[in-house]
């Protein structure tokens, strides 16, 4: 297995970044042609946190992944928690028709949150879908008045996605708001993902294909826990993104728009032909990095190191988990 490692921009600030680093595996088919995954848990991420990343990884490299049931997926746009101006610029592009607006940044308040969804509804019209995702920033009592603030601004939510931390905390919310609630960080972060269901906590399920170990693993937890899925991104170059749509493409059932058009935050990729949604849809097709952008965007050979130290470490813990 060979590491690729490259650094691509983004046009707005996300998870406090403008640069994504990722790691790209490359392996040799039985015909002699390269296979490819994509390996990029964020930097801050420990050994075991980024283990399962690497499964994914090497289970698109290997080729298996399952039949697809659908030849393309419906997507969502994503919008930063940025100004109203850029927010409603994102969502004009891609023809999407609905979009997942990120609240509860650290140091912006609700009337930002408010500011930015109006922005969003404006760009997206009266029939457009909005679902608003909090990373988990709001306590219970804050979180249910901000659900109803924000649903009241764009004259109702699809659904908000982890608005509280805990587990316990969503199906508290979930029993005193009228808006959907969907499970992100206490499924994939989650020592057992199936609290979520067995204390009634969601109504969503958001699945996110490499921190659940690949496309294989997300299609067993989706028929375990029970739930309507939604396939998002964990902000990968196309290489990354699909796995996600061969996940969405994959399921029995889709009935929501999936998080996975987070290309479009980029400001450049490693494939020729990014995966770009065209009137809200994204298809469902292999993707294969350019030799050329591999060089054009390659890290510091100095980066290259530090991920091969980090390839070792997973390596360790999964001896020890053997052991």
């Amino acid at each position: 297995m060979r590491l690729h490692v490259v650094a691509l921009g983004l046009r707005t600030r996300f998870r406090g970044i403008t640069r994504r680093e990722v790691a790209l595996v490359e392996t040799e088919g039985p015909d002699g042609s390269s296979r490819w995954g994509e390996w990029s848990p964020f930097l801050e991420y420990d050994a075991p946190t980024a283990a399962p990343w690497l499964t994914c990884a090497e289970e698109a490299a290997a080729g298996g992944w399952p039949a697809a049931v659908r030849d393309a997926v419906p997507v969502n746009v994503t919008v930063p928690a940025t100004d109203p101006e850029t927010a409603h610029r994102i969502v004009r592009s891609g023809g999407c028709t609905t979009a997942k607006v990120k609240v509860a940044e650290r140091g912006q308040t609700l009337a930002d949150d408010v500011a930015r969804l109006e922005a969003v509804r404006d760009a997206l019209g009266p029939a457009g879908h909005v679902r608003v995702d909090a990373n988990g920033g709001w306590s219970l009592d804050e979180a249910v008045r901000a659900v109803g603030v924000l649903d009241r601004a764009v004259g109702g939510l699809e659904y908000v996605e982890q608005p509280c931390a805990s587990v316990e905390e969503l199906a508290a919310l979930r029993r005193r708001v009228d808006v959907p609630v969907a499970a992100d960080e206490s499924i994939r972060r989650a020592a057992d993902p199936y609290r979520v269901r067995d204390l009634e906590a969601a109504d969503i399920a958001v699945l996110k294909v490499q921190p659940l170990g690949g496309v294989a693993a997300c299609l067993r937890i989706a028929e375990d826990i029970g739930l309507p899925v939604v396939v998002s991104s964990a902000l990968e170059s196309s290489v990354g993104i699909a796995a996600g749509v061969a996940l969405a493409a994959a399921l029995p059932e889709l009935p929501h728009a999936c998080g996975l058009a987070t290309v479009q935050l980029f400001t450049e990729d490693v494939v020729a032909d990014p995966l770009l949604p065209v009137d809200g849809m994204l298809p469902v097709r292999s993707v294969v990095p350019d030799p050329g952008l591999l060089e054009r965007h390659a890290a510091a050979p100095d980066r290259l190191a530090w991920w091969a130290d980090r390839l070792a470490a997973v390596g360790a813990v999964r001896q020890d988990r053997r052991s």
